[in-house]
């Protein structure tokens, strides 16, 4: 997809909702590292435009490189913060959402990515593209990563 800023602009309406959840579930430790890291993933959208080559919904693309900018974000945070820190966001009041995000985050990429892709509704097809797994491989993973889910939440 060539760069179109109007293209673009749409795109972001489209899908603004589910970027601003993905960077949300992060639970950055202040509101302006979610909206910084909106932003962040804005950008790389910018700078991805050209990849999309149409193979998966743009809604896919949109989940992989939000989610990817968000990976990413979230280890160069995680780096420079001392390991006694707790992540905090006012956005949040749900103590329950805490508890399951805290949950998948025990979790190994790429089982954090395809329950939070679950959660979205994305098929196993698409998170299949997403992962860059089989669907078959997705499915297994899936099921598996639920399970660890609910031992944890059984704790």
């Amino acid at each position: 997809m060539e760069t179109d800023e109007r293209e673009f602009k749409e795109m972001v309406m489209r899908h603004r909702d589910m970027i601003w959840s993905i960077c949300k579930r992060y639970r950055l430790s202040s509101a302006w590292q979610t909206e910084d890291s909106f932003n962040e993933v804005l950008c790389a959208l910018w700078q991805s435009c050209g990849t999309f080559d149409r193979r998966s919904s743009e809604r896919t693309w949109v989940f992989r490189i939000a989610n990817n900018t968000m990976i990413s974000i979230s280890r160069r945070i995680n780096n420079q913060e001392s390991p006694h820190n707790t992540h905090q966001d006012t956005a949040y009041s749900d103590e329950y959402k805490f508890h399951v995000a805290d949950m998948i985050e025990q979790l190994e990429e790429p089982d954090q990515t395809i329950v939070r892709s679950w959660l979205y509704g994305f098929k196993h097809s698409e998170t299949a593209q997403i992962v860059g797994l089989h669907t078959g491989a997705v499915s297994m993973r899936l099921s598996r990563a639920l399970h660890k889910l609910r031992k944890l939440y059984k704790q």
